[in-house]
């Protein structure tokens, strides 16, 4: 069994994926790790368990935290991870550059896995989206994602990742071509344009469109529950756990590269 560590246990993703790792035949939810001031501290779960922080941890406790928290707590998630020598899966969106870097300085230690997006259907969608934009050179991109109302970061943090494999068709950088409309409205050639929808409890809805004169191609990815990300977490998870330190993607999971060989 697998001892699964869940930060930020006591939010939706939190909890759903405490219940999946219950269910789960090779998972164990063995710590459901809260922030130091949350009013969920020190309570009793559904599960059985006590939420905790991650100061508390002790060695052997987990095998494997999974951070679903936000990113103000990055620092002392990865400091846990780092003083229990285990491996972190950090799903937090909307993390900064130097956030980045800081799992790239955690990586050296430890291993870890940065996933804006934990379904399996999404890392697929960002391998086709790199794809198509390679073989449509002149094509307009439009990425455009919908969430809940209460989702904090815009453009989503996997809105992001498939602007930047769109990019990477292109050999670019995102940040050289993020720019939709600008000034009078026209279109910059080139640019990959973001459009963002909060409403009510949407769980997750990604569509990339690249258009081009006489025809368009639209990549599509929709999710309906949130059990899904919460299954593909406890998957990078089990993989992590055999990983020697580095810094890993979900796709490095999948190994979709040498899949890609293997058909071609």
């Amino acid at each position: 069994m697998i001892k699964i560590g869940v930060i930020g246990a006591s939010g939706r993703m939190g909890q759903s994926l405490l219940t999946a790792a219950e269910a789960h035949p090779q998972m164990e939810p063995a710590a459901a790790l809260v922030g130091i001031d949350s009013v969920r501290l020190g309570q009793p779960t559904s599960g059985g368990l006590t939420f905790m922080h991650t100061d508390d941890l002790i060695p052997d406790q987990v095998d494997v935290l999974i951070d679903f928290s936000l990113p103000e707590a990055l620092v002392a998630n990865l400091a846990a991870a780092q003083r229990l020598q285990v491996p972190i899966v950090v799903c937090t969106t909307g993390l900064t550059s130097a956030q980045q870097q800081l799992l790239e300085q955690a990586a050296a230690t430890i291993p870890v896995l940065y996933a804006a997006n934990t379904s399996v259907g999404v890392t697929l969608l960002q391998q086709l989206v790199q794809l198509a934009s390679f073989a449509l050179p002149d094509a307009d991109i439009e990425i455009i994602e919908a969430h809940h109302q209460h989702k904090r970061d815009a453009p989503s943090g996997t809105a992001l990742a498939l602007g930047e494999s769109a990019a990477a068709g292109r050999k670019q950088q995102l940040a050289d071509v993020t720019a939709g409309l600008r000034g009078n409205g026209r279109r910059r050639p080139g640019s990959i344009g973001f459009a963002s929808i909060r409403a009510a409890d949407i769980v997750g809805e990604h569509s990339v469109l690249l258009a081009q004169t006489g025809e368009r191609l639209e990549l599509s990815h929709k999710v309906s529950d949130r059990s899904v990300f919460a299954a593909g977490a406890l998957q990078a998870a089990r993989w992590l756990s055999e990983q020697p330190p580095g810094r890993y993607r979900m796709a490095d999971m999948l190994d979709l590269k040498q899949a890609l060989k293997d058909i071609l």
